[in-house]
């Protein structure tokens, strides 16, 4: 990629990156040490037109959030709900969402974006800032993606 001077990288992990899931603790300690790896290399790599982002999303309609709702004992369409009603979309994103930010992070359009993370959560993530070390102090910038 470097070589021609053009590449596109989209690391796919998960909103579990600020807000963890209880349970899936080695999970979101490896999404996070894996997002701030490539942050890293992505600044390493922009001069020679080869960006490195980070898309993470929270809930989409997919089998597996689905699957979480059934079971016995268990009323689908009340747990889809109860979930909707902490997103300030109320909804969950959809696949055709996420397909068209991963489209467009990998287009020509995209080249002056480099390591990022985008938040895909209908608007979840309770934060207008993200923190940060600049240099050895602490700073709050205003959130990106």
């Amino acid at each position: 990629m470097a070589g021609r001077g053009f590449g596109r990288i989209v690391n796919i992990t998960s909103l579990s990156v600020y807000m963890p899931i209880a349970g899936l603790d080695l999970s979101s300690g490896a999404r996070a040490g894996l997002t701030a790896f490539l942050a890293g290399v992505a600044r390493s790599h922009a001069a020679r037109g080869v960006t490195i982002n980070q898309m993470l999303p929270g809930k989409f309609d997919t089998d597996r959030l689905r699957s979480a709702f059934m079971g016995p004992g268990k009323d689908p369409e009340a747990a889809a709900a109860a979930l909707k009603r902490d997103i300030p979309a109320g909804r969950f994103g959809t696949a055709e969402e996420f397909g068209a930010v991963c489209a467009f992070l990998c287009s020509v359009h995209a080249g002056y974006i480099t390591g990022q993370n985008l938040i895909l959560d209908g608007g979840l993530y309770p934060s207008a800032f993200e923190i940060g070390l600049a240099g050895n102090r602490l700073e709050s910038r205003p959130r990106r993606g």
